[in-house]
């Protein structure tokens, strides 16, 4: 069967899937309902958030405020949940994992070489040059964090084997004794302190914004003792992502280029090859702490076009795929050698719009582009239901989410005007998408774009940027360089607000808002052990 000639909505892929991926599927259904509140089209159209806080809140308190206040400043524009949808070949199996890693040990298979195919390729191979999935996919086969996840996102450990806060400034870790890097070195303590020190430094480290407020870390008695600047209730959770251990003397005996290419953790795959651009392989390494009886070779490679994928995924010549359209499923599942896992993830898909640009400095045009878009149009009739609707930054179920908030309902008329309200009548805008990144991110954005561009007094088109490119365009800590506004995925791999809020809304390279009310929510949160 073609792929043009049949599509699968999300609730006939249950069918497909069975009992246990029906309901986490049925979790992908989002609780909240649009905003059915139109307004009469003259004048005093912004949606406003009243609650009340209280004298005296709990963390939780701070962060669900903090999560309504910025649904109605609306720095972004609220989309949905990605559902992860992936393609698995018939000699492997893998219980698909919410926050999206593919950790090759945990799959089952009897191949003696096993290749992963992904929509983008990493464009380095330091652990700290990145916060991107399709990166750490890759680099997570050799380099391992202190602490790491469980399939129901509970913190394990991993490089530590014990953890505690000894007081509200101060954690420590107690660390493997069995631990050998690839170059054949033991992992020490004073190893470990480096590298988280290296991951939050923001000089070197694109994750310095997000593993924690940490002042430093050092090694005391063969533990490491971490020291804060606030109380960071998520810390270890920000551990179980972050901090990725590296061998201290071979990192400082190479350059910034020998980094990017060159791999010497202590995961159970070492690096053979890396061709740029191109794919990356791993061999077994012999002499890893942990089980390992997966294959014996390891290849990534990366494809931006989703048939193609599938194509790859059928014709055997890859094991696993991801980001399959929902319109191959049928294909992928009627086929003989080869099945479809998929689960809501822990990321939301949004467009941030920039405040150092206009016309995206006004609130009433940023709440204009929410009310602007069809959501539900975009989950139906592109992502075949495979979608929650959003209305803030943290996900439903995720700590801190407000759930008294509604999304922003599809309402045209109120959408233009608030754009005559906000001084910016006839604005022309362009909307930057990832190509391949997300599931079908390019033809969300032009969606997104053909519906703005119906609103009488706004003209929108979209701007298909090669991955990479808009990463580093974006992300790079200067809003004057980034785009007015650009279609992203943001992964919550600590299941806490804090995670989405602090980097997005605070002083931080992630940050294209700015509102001195929302910092200090965020701010007096990180001061609250939870």
């Amino acid at each position: 069967m073609s792929r043009d000639d049949e599509t699968v909505d999300r609730r006939t892929y249950l069918t497909y899937v069975g009992g246990t991926a029906a309901a986490v599927g049925l979790a992908g259904c989002s609780d909240d309902e649009p905003d059915d509140d139109t307004g009469d089209g003259e004048g005093a159209q912004l949606r406003e958030f009243d609650e009340e806080l209280a004298d005296d809140p709990s963390r939780l308190e701070l962060l669900e405020h903090a999560n309504g206040l910025a649904s109605a400043l609306s720095p972004w524009v609220f989309l949905h949940q990605q559902y992860s949808i992936y393609g698995i070949g018939e000699d492997i199996e893998w219980e698909v994992r919410e926050d999206e890693d593919i950790i090759a040990r945990q799959i089952e298979t009897d191949l003696e070489e096993m290749t992963i195919t992904q929509g983008t390729f990493p464009t380095t191979l330091d652990p700290v040059g990145h916060n991107d999935t399709p990166t750490y996919n890759v680099i997570d086969q050799a380099y391992e964090p202190v602490l790491y996840r469980n399939l129901d996102g509970d913190v394990i450990g991993l490089i530590a084997t014990d953890w505690e806060r000894l007081d509200d400034d101060t954690i420590s870790f107690e660390i493997r004794d069995d631990v050998t890097f690839h170059s054949g070195n033991e992992l020490t303590a004073e190893d470990v302190a480096f590298s988280i020190n290296r991951t939050n430094d923001p000089d070197v480290s694109d994750q310095a914004g997000v593993i924690g407020n940490i002042d430093e870390a050092y090694a005391e008695n063969g533990d490491v003792v971490v020291e804060l600047n606030a109380v960071e209730p998520a810390i270890f959770r920000n551990f179980a992502s972050f901090g990725r251990v590296m061998e201290q003397a071979w990192t400082e005996d190479r350059s910034t280029g020998d980094l990017a290419a060159e791999i010497n953790g202590t995961g159970a795959y070492e690096l053979e090859e890396f061709s740029d651009g191109s794919q990356v392989v791993f061999e077994r390494y012999d002499d890893y702490w942990g089980e390992n009886d997966a294959s014996d070779r390891v290849v990534f490679n990366a494809v931006a076009d989703e048939g193609t994928r599938v194509d790859r995924l059928l014709s055997g010549e890859s094991d696993l795929v991801t980001n399959v359209n929902p319109r191959d499923i049928s294909e992928v599942e009627e086929a003989d050698n080869a099945s479809i896992g998929g689960v809501p993830s822990i990321r939301t898909i949004f467009l941030v719009m920039n405040d150092a640009k206009e016309p995206f400095d006004s609130r009433e045009f940023r709440q204009a582009m929410n009310f602007a878009v069809d959501v539900d149009a975009i989950i139906e009739n592109i992502l075949n239901g495979f979608g929650a609707r959003t209305s803030q930054p943290t996900l439903q179920g995720h700590n801190g989410h407000n759930p008294r908030m509604e999304p922003y309902g599809h309402d045209p008329e109120r959408a233009e005007a608030l754009v005559e309200e906000s001084g910016h009548a006839d604005a022309e805008i362009t909307v930057h998408t990832t190509s391949g990144r997300y599931l079908r991110d390019t033809d969300i954005a032009e969606s997104l774009a053909s519906q703005i561009d119906e609103l009488d007094n706004v003209e929108a088109d979209a701007d298909l940027r090669e991955t990479s490119s808009l990463f580093d365009e974006t992300l790079d800590g200067d809003q004057d360089t980034s785009p007015g506004i650009f279609l992203l995925g943001w992964g919550n791999p600590t299941l806490d607000s804090n995670y989405v809020l602090e980097p997005w809304f605070t002083d931080d390279i992630y940050t294209h808002f700015n509102d001195e009310e929302l910092h200090d929510l965020i701010d007096r949160s990180n001061e609250i052990a939870d």
